[in-house]
């Protein structure tokens, strides 16, 4: 039931994050230097509550292993160096907001946008991410930007504020055919799922088939994990090594 491996589509997992650090504007940049379809990112909240680009819960890449993005406001976090982590005499950059990605790449590509959401936080922080990120996305009937999420309950709300709007469930490595199937007999309104690597198999690929569910699959990114996701006929594959995926697909 597999579809065409051209039909698949190559997202860059954060922008090209092996020649930039990660959801930073360079990242994104480099990655659109190659014919990629899309881009995925994560969402998380400033202090002041405004969407920026982070995918770790602790900001230990900057040296500050305790604190988390949700500590600091927005111009703090302008401050900061998020490009440091990745080498030596690299150009200075701050956080990028959602508002700025979405401005600046949107008419470029598709994109991904992952939320991320932990159990303690805050339920009206949560809710006032996912209106931030629905609003940003607008009309998205097309595809052209899917909302993500690993937290149930934020694709919940997501789905209560806009009924239409396309919302992928993440799944853990550990989820089963048959945990994939309750969930989405229990949510028939997700427009799809994110597969973990390891999960990605025919059984799988057949019951989402089957449901007309759109598949994506995270993160693929040596050769046999790009081929099984082209040979399985996968919608989206999202992987560090863009390019690669790129050359196999059209190969």
């Amino acid at each position: 039931m597999s579809q065409p491996a051209k039909d698949t589509l190559i997202y860059a997992h954060r922008g090209a994050n092996r020649e930039a650090a990660e959801n930073t504007r360079t990242a994104f940049e480099r990655a659109l230097a190659y014919p990629i379809d899309g881009m995925e990112t994560d969402v998380q909240l400033s202090r002041d509550g405004v969407a920026v680009l982070w995918h770790d819960w602790y900001l230990g890449k900057l040296g500050l292993s305790a604190k988390r993005i949700d500590d600091f406001t927005l111009d703090e976090l302008r401050k900061m160096d998020f490009a440091a982590h990745f080498g030596k005499d690299i150009k200075p950059e701050g956080v990028m907001s959602l508002p700025e990605f979405v401005s600046a790449f949107r008419q470029r590509c598709r994109l991904l946008l992952e939320i991320k959401s932990r159990d303690d936080e805050h339920a009206a922080r949560q809710e006032v991410k996912i209106i931030q990120t629905l609003a940003l996305a607008g009309d998205a009937r097309n595809g052209e930007v899917l909302v993500s999420s690993f937290h149930l309950g934020s694709l919940l709300l997501a789905h209560q504020r806009a009924p239409d709007f396309p919302l992928v469930y993440n799944c853990e490595a550990d989820q089963t055919v048959a945990d994939a199937e309750q969930l989405l007999s229990a949510h028939p309104f997700l427009h799809g799922l994110c597969l973990h690597k390891k999960t990605l198999e025919p059984a799988m690929v057949d019951m989402l088939r089957l449901r007309k569910k759109s598949i994506a699959v995270y993160t693929c990114n040596s050769d046999a994990e790009i081929r099984r996701a082209l040979d399985l006929g996968v919608d989206i594959l999202i992987s560090d090594l863009p390019q690669k995926a790129l050359q196999m697909r059209d190969a």
